[in-house]
């Protein structure tokens, strides 16, 4: 099979797409032919060797956490020959996406309805995980409560923007100008345009900040926090800088590290399904130009998701 590895850390340099064995089956795994694999921070910092950089224990590595894909082998689980499935899988294990063939955990991973789009459905799973803990889990959001998202027309952004209207709340975003209206049709009611507001107006008013940048930008937005309000940060690299800024100001600071769950991935595809969640495709590369989806990715400027597509090479 093809696939993208690196066989030490380093830059964009270091991705080489050429032939790997396919992957054999352990039990309670199934063999699945990849139609996509979405991109996510976590792959380029890793293969830098920041990320889960600290997981990996030999080399080649292949990166990837994320798929969609048809079940070839289903192995002796209760999948089929033929499901179309996607998921997230063993992270921050290494998972081996980024290739022609994955044996994925049948428990990590979720049968994708007809009405979902098999591409799409490649780039869904680890940005609408994060968004679902992010927002349910570690906020505890409910109906009626304020929530701002920080960085909101991003991967994970725009699908909180839209769960948290699921949900009932009310939704503030930051974004650039040009992503204004891209926002409003998600439902964000007060789109905020970073480069030139402020976020003073907003004092005391949020229950839950989903600070989907980190750094100074997580910091600058705790004010905005009511007393017993919550801001779940999300980048790793910062985490510990901004719960030290949310100490220092006497406010509450999650941190998350986002974990596999088929059963969340089963509500999430329902949603899907019924047109009340949308995964917006930024941009999609073929698998061989993985380093040009990383580049892009590092800019820091991508409305939506990133996604890898294969063409059927073996």
């Amino acid at each position: 099979m093809h696939a993208i590895s690196i066989h030490q850390f380093g830059g964009l340099n270091e991705l080489i797409y050429n032939k790997q064995p396919r992957p054999q089956l352990n039990p309670g795994e199934v063999l699945v032919k990849t139609a996509a694999a979405g991109v996510n921070p976590i792959d380029w910092k890793t293969c830098s060797g920041n990320g889960a950089s600290g997981f990996i224990e030999e080399f080649p590595f292949i990166p990837g956490w994320e798929f969609s894909g048809v079940v070839t082998d289903p192995g002796d689980t209760g999948f089929k020959e033929g499901d179309a499935v996607f998921g997230m899988i063993r992270f921050p294990q290494p998972a081996g996406c980024y290739a022609e063939y994955i044996a994925a955990p049948a428990e990590q991973i979720s049968h994708l309805p007809d009405a979902v789009d098999l591409i799409m459905a490649g780039g869904l799973a680890t940005a609408s995980l994060t968004a679902w803990q992010a927002l349910f889990d570690k906020g505890g959001l409910e109906a009626g409560q304020q929530v701002l998202v920080l960085g909101a027309a991003g991967g994970v952004g725009h699908l909180a923007v839209q769960l948290a209207r699921w949900a009932g709340a009310h939704v503030t975003g930051t974004a650039s100008l040009h992503n204004h209206e891209f926002l409003a049709e998600l439902g964000c009611e007060h789109p905020i345009d970073y480069h030139n507001q402020s976020l003073n107006e907003y004092a005391n008013s949020m229950d839950l900040i989903i600070d989907c940048v980190g750094g100074e930008t997580g910091i600058s937005a705790l004010p905005c926090l009511k007393p017993e309000g919550v801001l779940v940060t999300l980048p790793s690299v910062t985490k510990e800088q901004v719960i030290a800024a949310g100490a220092a100001q006497r406010r509450r600071v999650e941190p998350i590290l986002c974990q596999p769950s088929a059963e969340q991935l089963n509500k999430i595809a329902e949603l899907v399904a019924d047109e009340q969640l949308k995964l917006h495709i930024g941009e999609t590369f073929p698998l061989e130009k993985a380093d040009e989806a990383f580049e892009l990715s590092q800019s820091g400027h991508v409305c939506g998701k990133l996604i890898l597509t294969f063409d059927g090479q073996e």
